[in-house]
């Protein structure tokens, strides 16, 4: 991937569906089987969405929380907001009410957009500031008023017509310095935290993301995002500008989604949207729309591999399969290879406090992309492994350390913690708190959390790696390997194991099958079955609620 030097415009993010929508008015957006809008339309939408909260109170730089899945009201709700000035806060939909009442402090949120499967959390969380509720048509369309359930005393709450009644607005003037996002981490270490996303760095991160998707670079339109495609860098794997479908599956709420979301938009790209994973259907709307690039998590895939309706499927309409939110274990990604033939795989790595995305793989076969990476950093990203011990101290290439990167998309630290801010970052670097190496060109290959880290008998055991090998075995469909307390050795590693359908193991075969391919203190010392594991919505593995099952199971 070249290191070339990117432009990015010192727009508002507003601007990139102002430019998509000025660029391909009558191309459709997105749709998701039953509703679908063209960019022209999403962008009318959205502007009288804006108007509609500014209406209703809300000035620019004011917090609208969002609880809404994957359905078209997602991207209104979500450009309005930003079209009106205001901050966009987005949450899971199914976020139970406890959190989510903390989500609204954080967020000091004064207006929730709600679809109505949200709004019993919503009116249980009883957020002090928030002065309306608007409640917005979910995946299966308008609901009849007396179908939803009763506001609290005082609550005012409104419906989608409402807010679309008053007009378009003009889109509010923001800076590049100014809030965009309220964004949560995903709470896989602990409580989640209020990242705080500028304007400046979802161009940024969009801008990388779409030179390395499109070989796309971006420009200031006359006030809105422009892009042109760098035709000598392109390969026939990247996206056409104008003439791309994809699959929305990642949650619209979550990093690796939401900026998705909003680099598809300045390429013109058509989203397919899905609110929840459905195996059967995301392979046919692949077929119907002829989509050229997916994207997913590990778990995802897995879950596609397993299902009756990939038998025997070749999909070769899809150039480029990207993988994110925890790294691919080979086989899953060999078994990928068959079901999309003509499609280049590669992985990215990122994390809520860097926007989305800090590396990616290039979509070039010739780049002979190691097995095992998750790419080299983004143009105008800086990485550097540090010394566990020693964080002042830079690892050479191949030294396993700290994480820590620089670049245009590292976020503002948290919102109202200025402790956790400067213990997450320091003179312009993010300390990730993931551990990885890098090799002589620059690929980065990760081996976990260091909060994942175990230490057994003064050795250091990454779990990854084990979890590579688990995944290896025709047996498994899944596995995740935590920590156990051993007294005086320290840690043992002990693992989780999903099996496939159908398929036997005992916990002594899996256990040797890794001892074979192992050094004798990396070796699995527990293991158990589970039907499931627990994840994240964006797919990653809840090592927090692993540690506490186990730690039920031994209280037991």
């Amino acid at each position: 991937m070249p290191r070339t030097a990117l432009a990015y415009p010192s727009l508002p993010a507003g601007a990139v569906l102002a430019g998509a929508a000025r660029r391909w008015p009558d191309r459709l957006a997105l749709t998701d089987g039953q509703r679908s809008l063209t960019y022209a339309e999403l962008y009318d939408r959205a502007l009288r969405c804006a108007r509609g909260l500014r209406e209703h109170g809300i000035a620019p730089g004011e917090t609208v929380l969002l609880m809404i899945p994957n359905t078209p009201w997602f991207s209104v709700a979500y450009w309005g907001t930003l079209l009106a000035g205001a901050v966009v806060s987005p949450a899971n939909p199914a976020q139970p009410a406890a959190p989510l009442a903390a989500q609204l402090a954080d967020s000091g949120a004064r207006a929730v957009l709600a679809y109505p499967g949200a709004l019993p959390s919503v009116y249980a969380a009883d957020g002090p500031g928030v002065r309306f509720t608007a409640v917005v048509p979910g995946p299966g369309g308008p609901v009849a008023p007396d179908a939803l359930p009763e506001p609290p005393a005082g609550r005012t709450v409104l419906s989608a017509d409402d807010l679309l009644a008053h007009g378009t607005a003009e889109p509010a003037h923001r800076a590049p310095d100014d809030l965009a996002h309220l964004a949560f981490t995903g709470g896989t270490t602990g409580r989640s935290k209020a990242v705080r996303v500028l304007h400046r760095n979802v161009i940024a991160n969009a801008a990388q993301a779409v030179w390395v998707r499109a070989a796309g670079r971006l420009y200031d339109d006359g006030g809105v995002l422009g892009v042109v495609r760098d035709e000598a860098a392109a390969t026939p794997h990247h996206s056409v500008p104008g003439a791309e479908s994809t699959l929305a599956v990642a949650p619209l709420f979550h990093a690796m989604g939401l900026i998705g979301m909003v680099a598809q938009t300045v390429i013109g790209t058509t989203a397919v949207l899905h609110t929840r994973f459905d195996p059967a259907r995301y392979l046919a709307d692949i077929e119907a729309h002829q989509v050229g690039s997916v994207g997913g998590s590990p778990t995802m895939y897995r879950a596609l591999l397993a299902s009756p309706a990939s038998a025997g499927r070749r999909l070769k309409s899809v150039r480029n399969v990207n993988s994110g939110a925890a790294p691919m274990d080979p086989e899953t990604r060999r078994r990928l290879a068959g079901l999309f033939p003509e499609a280049v795989y590669t992985e990215g790595y990122g994390l809520t406090e860097a926007t989305m995305a800090l590396t990616m793989c290039p979509l070039d076969p010739a780049a002979r992309t190691p097995h095992g990476t998750v790419g080299v950093a983004l143009p105008d990203t800086e990485l550097s492994i540090r010394d566990l011990l020693d964080p002042a101290r830079e690892l050479p290439a191949g030294e396993t350390g700290e994480l820590w990167a620089r670049g245009p998309q590292i976020t503002d630290g948290y919102e109202g913690h200025p402790e956790l801010t400067a213990g997450q970052y320091a003179d312009g670097w993010l300390r990730t708190g993931d551990i990885g190496r890098l090799d002589e060109r620059g690929h980065l290959f990760l081996s976990g959390r260091a909060k994942d880290m175990l230490i057994y008998k003064g050795y250091n055991v990454y779990p990854l790696h084990l979890e590579d090998i688990l995944a290896g075995h025709p047996a498994v469909a899944a596995a995740a390997v935590i920590g156990a307390p051993a007294g005086e050795a320290g840690e043992i590693p002990a693992a989780y194991v999903v099996l496939r359908s159908g398929a036997t193991a005992t916990a002594g075969e899996l256990m040797a099958y890794v001892a074979e391919r192992v050094a004798p203190y990396q070796r699995v010392r527990e293991l158990h079955f589970t039907d499931a594991l627990p994840v994240s919505a964006a797919g990653k593995v809840l090592k927090t609620a692993l540690r506490e099952r186990h730690a039920a199971r031994g209280a037991e």
